[in-house]
Protein backbone atom coordinates (compact mmCIF):
# COMPACT_ATOMS: atom_id res chain seq x y z
CA UNK A 1 0.00 0.00 0.00
CA UNK A 2 1.68 3.48 -0.80
CA UNK A 3 1.00 5.97 1.40
CA UNK A 4 1.25 9.93 1.26
CA UNK A 5 2.56 12.64 3.52
CA UNK A 6 1.12 12.64 7.21
CA UNK A 7 -0.55 9.79 6.80
CA UNK A 8 -3.07 9.85 3.87
CA UNK A 9 -3.91 7.13 1.42
CA UNK A 10 -4.15 8.46 -2.34
CA UNK A 11 -5.56 4.91 -3.28
CA UNK A 12 -8.33 3.27 -0.72
CA UNK A 13 -6.87 0.17 1.38
CA UNK A 14 -8.00 -3.23 0.05
CA UNK A 15 -9.45 -1.69 -2.98
CA UNK A 16 -7.21 -2.32 -6.55
CA UNK A 17 -6.55 1.29 -8.38
CA UNK A 18 -8.52 1.18 -11.54
CA UNK A 19 -6.55 0.10 -14.57
CA UNK A 20 -5.99 2.92 -16.99
CA UNK A 21 -5.85 2.17 -20.74
CA UNK A 22 -3.79 3.99 -23.66
CA UNK A 23 -6.92 5.00 -25.19
CA UNK A 24 -8.30 6.79 -21.94
CA UNK A 25 -5.78 9.45 -23.37
CA UNK A 26 -7.38 10.04 -26.60
CA UNK A 27 -10.94 9.31 -26.00
CA UNK A 28 -12.11 10.18 -22.15
CA UNK A 29 -15.00 7.80 -21.02
CA UNK A 30 -18.25 10.01 -21.06
CA UNK A 31 -20.14 10.84 -18.04
CA UNK A 32 -22.90 8.77 -16.18
CA UNK A 33 -26.03 10.65 -17.36
CA UNK A 34 -28.25 11.34 -14.22
CA UNK A 35 -31.55 11.35 -15.24
CA UNK A 36 -34.48 14.02 -14.94
CA UNK A 37 -36.75 14.12 -12.49
CA UNK A 38 -40.04 13.37 -13.79
CA UNK A 39 -42.62 16.16 -14.26
CA UNK A 40 -45.93 15.98 -13.02
CA UNK A 41 -49.02 15.70 -16.29
CA UNK A 42 -50.31 18.82 -17.27
CA UNK A 43 -53.62 19.99 -15.76
CA UNK A 44 -56.24 19.32 -18.06
CA UNK A 45 -57.70 22.10 -19.88
CA UNK A 46 -61.20 23.33 -19.65
CA UNK A 47 -63.13 25.65 -21.78
CA UNK A 48 -66.43 26.82 -22.25
CA UNK A 49 -69.31 27.97 -24.92
CA UNK A 50 -72.11 29.91 -25.11
CA UNK A 51 -74.94 29.35 -27.28
CA UNK A 52 -77.43 31.99 -26.89
CA UNK A 53 -80.78 29.91 -29.17
CA UNK A 54 -81.85 32.43 -31.60
CA UNK A 55 -85.65 31.54 -31.65
CA UNK A 56 -87.76 30.66 -28.69
CA UNK A 57 -88.91 27.51 -27.61
CA UNK A 58 -93.01 27.31 -27.29
CA UNK A 59 -94.83 25.59 -24.64
CA UNK A 60 -98.32 25.83 -23.90
CA UNK A 61 -99.64 28.10 -20.71
CA UNK A 62 -102.56 27.14 -18.56
CA UNK A 63 -105.30 26.37 -20.44
CA UNK A 64 -103.64 25.23 -23.72
CA UNK A 65 -104.87 28.42 -25.38
CA UNK A 66 -101.72 31.01 -24.99
CA UNK A 67 -97.99 29.96 -25.20
CA UNK A 68 -94.87 30.98 -23.44
CA UNK A 69 -91.68 32.00 -25.24
CA UNK A 70 -88.53 29.99 -24.06
CA UNK A 71 -85.79 32.44 -24.54
CA UNK A 72 -82.78 29.81 -23.45
CA UNK A 73 -79.21 30.05 -23.24
CA UNK A 74 -76.86 27.07 -23.05
CA UNK A 75 -73.44 27.26 -21.35
CA UNK A 76 -71.45 24.29 -21.96
CA UNK A 77 -67.77 23.40 -20.93
CA UNK A 78 -65.49 20.42 -21.78
CA UNK A 79 -62.28 19.05 -21.33
CA UNK A 80 -59.11 18.37 -23.16
CA UNK A 81 -60.90 20.05 -26.36
CA UNK A 82 -60.24 23.01 -28.27
CA UNK A 83 -63.11 26.11 -28.35
CA UNK A 84 -63.65 24.94 -31.79
CA UNK A 85 -64.41 21.60 -31.22
CA UNK A 86 -66.74 22.17 -28.42
CA UNK A 87 -68.69 24.52 -30.48
CA UNK A 88 -69.26 22.04 -33.03
CA UNK A 89 -70.15 19.18 -30.86
CA UNK A 90 -72.81 21.91 -29.24
CA UNK A 91 -74.17 22.57 -32.51
CA UNK A 92 -74.69 19.13 -33.12
CA UNK A 93 -76.23 18.43 -30.14
CA UNK A 94 -78.62 21.50 -29.86
CA UNK A 95 -82.18 19.40 -31.28
CA UNK A 96 -81.33 17.29 -28.01
CA UNK A 97 -80.60 19.77 -25.52
CA UNK A 98 -83.73 21.53 -26.47
CA UNK A 99 -85.70 18.61 -26.45
CA UNK A 100 -84.44 18.13 -22.93
CA UNK A 101 -85.68 21.69 -21.58
CA UNK A 102 -88.75 21.57 -23.60
CA UNK A 103 -89.71 17.93 -21.86
CA UNK A 104 -89.09 19.64 -18.28
CA UNK A 105 -90.52 23.04 -19.07
CA UNK A 106 -93.96 21.76 -20.40
CA UNK A 107 -95.89 20.35 -17.61
CA UNK A 108 -94.67 23.30 -15.50
CA UNK A 109 -95.93 26.00 -17.67
CA UNK A 110 -99.10 24.37 -17.80
CA UNK A 111 -99.76 25.01 -14.15
CA UNK A 112 -99.33 29.14 -14.98
CA UNK A 113 -101.75 31.42 -16.60
CA UNK A 114 -100.12 32.98 -19.80
CA UNK A 115 -100.16 36.62 -17.80
CA UNK A 116 -97.60 34.46 -15.28
CA UNK A 117 -94.66 34.59 -17.27
CA UNK A 118 -92.31 35.84 -14.74
CA UNK A 119 -93.35 33.66 -12.08
CA UNK A 120 -92.91 30.75 -14.70
CA UNK A 121 -89.28 32.22 -15.37
CA UNK A 122 -88.22 31.78 -11.66
CA UNK A 123 -89.73 28.12 -11.48
CA UNK A 124 -88.31 27.27 -14.10
CA UNK A 125 -84.82 28.54 -13.78
CA UNK A 126 -85.06 27.05 -9.82
CA UNK A 127 -86.00 23.86 -11.42
CA UNK A 128 -83.05 24.01 -13.80
CA UNK A 129 -80.06 25.75 -13.09
CA UNK A 130 -78.52 23.40 -11.08
CA UNK A 131 -78.32 20.84 -13.39
CA UNK A 132 -75.94 19.21 -16.00
CA UNK A 133 -76.51 17.12 -18.99
CA UNK A 134 -75.29 14.60 -20.02
CA UNK A 135 -74.51 13.06 -16.74
CA UNK A 136 -71.16 11.42 -17.59
CA UNK A 137 -68.19 14.00 -16.82
CA UNK A 138 -65.99 12.94 -19.28
CA UNK A 139 -68.30 14.44 -22.31
CA UNK A 140 -69.10 17.32 -22.90
CA UNK A 141 -71.83 19.02 -20.54
CA UNK A 142 -74.33 21.70 -20.32
CA UNK A 143 -76.46 24.19 -18.31
CA UNK A 144 -79.18 26.06 -18.75
CA UNK A 145 -80.53 29.89 -18.08
CA UNK A 146 -84.27 30.60 -19.20
CA UNK A 147 -85.91 33.91 -19.67
CA UNK A 148 -89.76 33.54 -20.45
CA UNK A 149 -92.06 36.22 -22.19
CA UNK A 150 -95.81 35.72 -22.57
CA UNK A 151 -97.29 35.32 -25.95
CA UNK A 152 -98.04 38.66 -28.33
CA UNK A 153 -102.07 38.95 -27.81
CA UNK A 154 -101.31 38.56 -23.78
CA UNK A 155 -98.96 41.23 -23.92
CA UNK A 156 -101.55 43.83 -25.94
CA UNK A 157 -104.19 43.03 -23.43
CA UNK A 158 -101.71 43.74 -20.57
CA UNK A 159 -100.46 46.88 -21.91
CA UNK A 160 -103.89 48.99 -20.67
CA UNK A 161 -103.49 47.80 -17.19
CA UNK A 162 -99.79 48.67 -17.10
CA UNK A 163 -100.68 52.31 -18.19
CA UNK A 164 -103.19 52.94 -15.88
CA UNK A 165 -100.70 51.64 -13.34
CA UNK A 166 -97.76 53.37 -13.92
CA UNK A 167 -99.67 56.91 -14.45
CA UNK A 168 -101.64 55.87 -11.10
CA UNK A 169 -98.10 55.33 -9.53
CA UNK A 170 -97.21 58.24 -10.75
CA UNK A 171 -99.97 60.70 -9.71
CA UNK A 172 -99.24 58.77 -6.28
CA UNK A 173 -95.55 60.30 -6.22
CA UNK A 174 -96.71 63.19 -7.36
CA UNK A 175 -99.25 63.57 -4.53
CA UNK A 176 -96.47 62.73 -1.82
CA UNK A 177 -94.51 65.58 -3.39
CA UNK A 178 -97.35 67.70 -2.90
CA UNK A 179 -98.00 66.68 0.56
CA UNK A 180 -94.36 67.16 1.61
CA UNK A 181 -94.21 71.01 -0.01
CA UNK A 182 -97.71 71.75 1.57
CA UNK A 183 -96.45 70.48 4.91
CA UNK A 184 -92.97 72.20 5.17
CA UNK A 185 -94.76 75.71 3.74
CA UNK A 186 -97.10 75.21 6.63
CA UNK A 187 -94.45 74.60 8.80
CA UNK A 188 -92.59 77.63 7.56
CA UNK A 189 -95.74 80.20 7.13
CA UNK A 190 -96.32 78.87 11.31
CA UNK A 191 -93.09 79.98 12.77
CA UNK A 192 -93.51 83.22 10.85
CA UNK A 193 -96.70 83.95 11.94
CA UNK A 194 -95.87 82.79 15.64
CA UNK A 195 -92.80 85.10 15.66
CA UNK A 196 -94.53 88.21 13.56
CA UNK A 197 -97.11 87.75 16.59
CA UNK A 198 -94.63 87.91 19.47
CA UNK A 199 -93.15 91.12 18.20
CA UNK A 200 -95.01 94.76 19.02
CA UNK A 201 -94.70 96.21 15.41
CA UNK A 202 -96.17 92.97 13.51
CA UNK A 203 -98.89 94.98 12.18
CA UNK A 204 -96.31 97.44 10.70
CA UNK A 205 -93.91 95.29 9.74
CA UNK A 206 -96.03 93.08 7.57
CA UNK A 207 -96.98 95.50 5.77
CA UNK A 208 -93.80 95.89 3.83
CA UNK A 209 -94.12 92.30 2.82
CA UNK A 210 -96.83 92.84 0.30
CA UNK A 211 -100.92 94.29 0.59
CA UNK A 212 -101.78 90.15 0.29
CA UNK A 213 -99.38 89.06 3.24
CA UNK A 214 -100.57 92.07 5.30
CA UNK A 215 -104.20 91.42 4.79
CA UNK A 216 -104.01 87.44 5.32
CA UNK A 217 -101.88 87.89 8.89
CA UNK A 218 -104.25 90.68 10.02
CA UNK A 219 -107.32 88.51 9.87
CA UNK A 220 -105.00 85.72 11.57
CA UNK A 221 -104.18 88.05 14.28
CA UNK A 222 -107.88 89.40 14.63
CA UNK A 223 -109.39 85.76 14.97
CA UNK A 224 -106.31 85.05 17.66
CA UNK A 225 -107.66 87.82 19.32
CA UNK A 226 -111.52 87.51 19.52
CA UNK A 227 -110.90 83.65 20.47
CA UNK A 228 -108.63 84.40 23.64
CA UNK A 229 -111.20 86.38 25.42
CA UNK A 230 -113.78 83.76 25.13
CA UNK A 231 -111.18 81.19 26.17
CA UNK A 232 -110.42 83.28 29.23
CA UNK A 233 -113.99 83.77 29.97
CA UNK A 234 -114.22 80.08 30.11
CA UNK A 235 -111.08 79.33 32.20
CA UNK A 236 -112.75 81.79 34.78
CA UNK A 237 -116.09 79.45 35.10
CA UNK A 238 -114.10 77.01 35.44
CA UNK A 239 -112.65 77.80 37.96
CA UNK A 240 -115.36 79.81 39.79
CA UNK A 241 -117.78 76.91 39.15
CA UNK A 242 -115.26 74.75 41.44
CA UNK A 243 -115.85 77.64 44.32
CA UNK A 244 -119.61 77.62 44.39
CA UNK A 245 -119.53 74.07 45.16
CA UNK A 246 -117.50 74.17 47.81
CA UNK A 247 -114.66 72.42 46.87
CA UNK A 248 -112.37 74.71 48.31
CA UNK A 249 -108.71 75.76 47.56
CA UNK A 250 -108.00 72.24 46.02
CA UNK A 251 -104.93 71.47 44.34
CA UNK A 252 -107.56 71.06 41.02
CA UNK A 253 -108.67 74.51 41.09
CA UNK A 254 -105.66 76.24 42.43
CA UNK A 255 -103.48 74.45 39.34
CA UNK A 256 -106.70 76.13 37.09
CA UNK A 257 -106.39 79.37 38.52
CA UNK A 258 -103.05 79.23 37.97
CA UNK A 259 -102.90 78.57 34.54
CA UNK A 260 -105.69 80.95 33.89
CA UNK A 261 -103.15 83.98 35.13
CA UNK A 262 -100.53 82.95 33.04
CA UNK A 263 -102.22 83.01 30.30
CA UNK A 264 -103.85 86.16 30.70
CA UNK A 265 -100.49 88.11 31.01
CA UNK A 266 -98.92 85.55 28.10
CA UNK A 267 -102.07 87.55 26.49
CA UNK A 268 -101.46 90.87 27.59
CA UNK A 269 -104.82 90.68 29.59
CA UNK A 270 -106.32 91.91 32.82
CA UNK A 271 -109.79 91.24 34.73
CA UNK A 272 -110.92 94.56 34.21
CA UNK A 273 -110.08 95.17 30.80
CA UNK A 274 -112.36 91.43 30.61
Amino acid sequence: MITGPSGTSHVRQGVPPRPRRWWHAIFPPAPVPVPAPALPPPAPTRVTFRQDVPQPLLVPAKGDAFDFNLHVVYLWTATNMTFDGLRLRAEALLPWAMGIVRERAVDLAREHEPHRSHDLERALNDLLMHQRWPQEAHLPQFTVRLRVSPDERVREWLRPYWEQRIALECEHELEKIRTRQADDLTRRWAAVLQNLQDEPVTAYAARLTGAEFAEVFQRYVTERRDIVPKLVELLREAVKGHGDLGLGPSEYTQAWDIALRTYERQQGLTRQSM
